[in-house]
């Protein structure tokens, strides 16, 4: 999920090419109430409390940006390390520097700015900041090395 600031919701959704070029995960943490589509086999929404419920096998996390909840999650996924995690590119935060860099083992910078989509199926329009996929984990950095995504894949850990 993806914050839009003129309507300060966390309701946003990930293009499902995207979804698709990385292969199949069992498990979404942050999934929409009503889903657009399928983003992984078990989908919990905001309703359901990810963070509160078990996290297993391969997780694919678009946090809500809103703060605290996306540092929360990150971490949560950082412990977890088994999936890929899609945010803003604004490696300079303190996330970034206290978790990510830490633990990840590779990034993925995405060389255009991702289209979301909003609850009505909508397309909204460019954000304003370009986006990364973080890999947790050996499996997913090999998957983010060889997606078919356009961009630049770099190894961290």
């Amino acid at each position: 999920m993806k914050r839009d600031n003129q309507n300060s919701t966390d309701e946003w959704y990930t293009p499902l090419y995207i979804i698709e070029s990385l292969g199949e995960f069992d498990l979404d943490p942050c999934a929409p109430i009503f889903p657009l589509w399928q983003t992984a086999k078990t989908m919990y929404n905001k309703n359901d409390d990810g963070l509160q419920k078990k996290w297993f096998g391969r997780v694919w996390l678009n946090p809500p940006y809103s703060r605290p909840l996306v540092e929360q999650f990150i971490k949560r996924m950082s412990e977890h390390n088994n999936g890929i995690a899609l945010l803003f590119n604004r490696c300079d935060n303190k996330m970034f520097h206290d978790i990510i860099f830490k633990k990840a083992v590779s990034i993925f910078f995405l060389k255009s700015r991702i289209k979301f989509f909003r609850p009505n199926g909508s397309q909204g329009g460019n954000p304003g900041c370009g986006s990364i996929l973080i890999a947790f984990g050996k499996n997913n950095d090999d998957i983010l090395r060889n997606c078919s995504l356009e961009g630049k894949y770099v190894k961290l850990n």
